[in-house]
């Protein structure tokens, strides 16, 4: 039953994914629609926890630190797309089963059988085929150190989903304290974020003021650029937040009942929805790569289903 609770989260994370994607060609505030994504999730995970019944144990409070790794593990995605090869960062945020599997040996002493390890060899090998890009060289790693960080938070926020499953905790209240602290950080970061934007903005009309001339059009470029409104922002953070939601609440579940490696790598595999749809909206073919990872992708899931 796990991997069909691990398959579920997969599809949830992969139309979130397309809809990141699609998002990311628009005039956008990351940080404050990634506010109303958790937000979002916070508001139905409160919900649902008195609508099913659910209890607020001192174990969900392992929440939190999901929140903490998970808002992590975004901001160094996006910082390291920001300063390096988005290849570079797209192989490590495919590598976190690797840590999910190593944390859960040391902790847990969780082990996988010969077919088993088999299976998550063969996952992981297809979705590092499925995010290479042939531009990533040793003299193009700016972006490493942050792909690092941001495979390791993903690993320890799995890692803590799973420790949450085994204190029993309820799965929504967990995800309530998890959505509500992730959220928070992101508005946070957004206040810091516009309040050092304002100060640079105003640093140079002062400075443009002093020279006895116009404000360049560099000087303009915050206030020129055509973002979505506030309002806008937030009221799509809010629907994309139902995918995110929606794959917490399966993948819980899946670390219950799985073993926690494989679990993680079947959820990776939530890149193959973003490739599909990227390749049918460009257009474009396949390469030949992306087909081998498609196929190992396929039989490791196969495996998995002989073997569990």
């Amino acid at each position: 039953m796990w991997l069909v609770y691990a398959l579920l989260a997969a599809l949830c994370f992969g139309l979130r994914g397309i809809l990141y994607h699609w998002t990311s060609q628009r005039p956008i505030d990351r940080n404050f629609m990634l506010f109303a994504v958790f937000l979002s999730g916070a508001i139905v995970s409160f919900i649902g926890t008195y609508a099913a019944g659910h209890e607020w144990s001192w174990s969900v409070l392992v929440g939190l630190l999901m929140g903490v790794f998970s808002f992590s593990a975004n901001a160094s995605m996006y910082r390291g797309f920001a300063v390096g090869k988005a290849s570079i960062v797209a192989i490590f945020t495919g590598l976190p089963s690797i840590v999910v599997a190593l944390l859960a040996y040391l902790l847990w002493g969780e082990t996988l059988t010969v077919w088993q390890l088999l299976a998550l060899v063969i996952i992981v090998a297809g979705v590092l085929c499925i995010q290479y890009s042939g531009d990533m060289t040793v003299s193009n790693l700016q972006g490493l150190k942050w792909g690092l960080l941001a495979m390791l938070f993903f690993g320890l926020n799995d890692t803590m989903g799973k420790q949450a499953m085994l204190l029993e905790a309820d799965v929504l209240p967990t995800l309530f304290f998890m959505f509500i602290t992730g959220s928070m950080l992101f508005l946070g970061n957004w206040l810091i974020m516009r309040r050092k934007l304002k100060a640079e903005t105003r640093g140079r009309d002062q400075m443009a003021a002093a020279s006895d001339s116009k404000p360049s059009s560099s000087s303009r470029m915050p206030q020129a650029a055509a973002t979505w409104p506030l309002r806008k922002v937030f009221a799509w953070g809010l629907v994309v937040g139902l995918t995110n939601v929606s794959g917490m609440i399966f993948i819980l579940p899946a670390f219950k009942l799985g073993v926690t490696g494989l679990v993680s790598a079947v959820v990776a595999l939530n890149v193959l929805m973003i490739l599909f749809y990227t390749r049918i909206t460009s257009r474009a073919k396949f390469r030949r790569l992306e087909l081998i990872g498609i196929i190992c992708s396929f039989v490791g899931i196969l495996l998995l289903r002989l073997f569990q």
